[in-house]
C-alpha cells in the first residue's frame, strides 16, 4: 500500500508533538517495517529542517535528512507538480503540490492532520487515526 505522508505527520514524531506524536508514529513504525510505502515531497524536507531550525545544526540536519530518506520515499518536485499545483486553485500551494504528487505516485491515501486542505485531492485524505484503522482492517 502506498500513502503520502503530509509534513505535519513528519513534524508530529520530530517535535514530539504532545496528543499527536503517538499515533503519527505508529504510520511512521509502518513505514519502518515497510507494511507500507510512505512517501514524502521533497518540499516537505527544507520545510521541516526551517521549522526545526533552532535544534538543528549541520551534522544534525544530515542526519536527519539520511533517516527521512530510509524511512519515506522523497517525491521529486517537477515544473508540471507546480503548475499543475497552481492551476488547483487553492489557497495552500504546498497542499496542492502535495495533492499533485500524491497523485503521480500512486498513493491510496494522503496521511494528515488536516483533512479540509485536502478537500480538493483526487486521493483521499484522512487523519493518522482514521488511517491506522483502515490499515487494521485491511490486514
Amino acid at each position: 500500500m502506498k500513502v503520502w505522508i503530509d509534513t505535519n505527520v513528519i513534524i508530529d514524531v520530530l517535535e514530539e508533538r504532545k496528543g499527536f506524536a503517538d499515533i503519527s508514529w505508529k504510520v511512521w513504525e509502518l513505514c519502518r517495517t515497510t507494511k507500507i510505502i510512505g512517501y514524502i515531497s521533497a518540499l516537505s524536507v527544507p520545510n521541516i529542517v526551517y521549522i526545526m531550525r533552532k535544534e538543528l545544526n549541520p551534522k544534525k540536519t544530515r542526519d536527519l535528512v539520511d533517516n527521512l530518506s530510509l524511512l519515506f520515499d522523497i517525491s521529486e518536485l517537477s515544473r508540471r507538480d507546480i503548475i499543475f499545483a497552481a492551476n488547483m486553485m487553492t489557497h495552500d500551494l504546498e497542499d496542492a503540490i502535495q495533492m499533485v504528487q500524491a497523485e503521480r505516485c500512486g498513493a491510496e491515501y494522503i496521511v494528515t492532520r488536516n483533512i479540509k486542505d485536502f478537500a480538493g485531492s483526487a486521493v483521499r485524505a484522512v487523519t493518522p487515526d482514521e488511517f491506522i484503522g483502515i490499515y487494521e482492517s485491511e490486514t
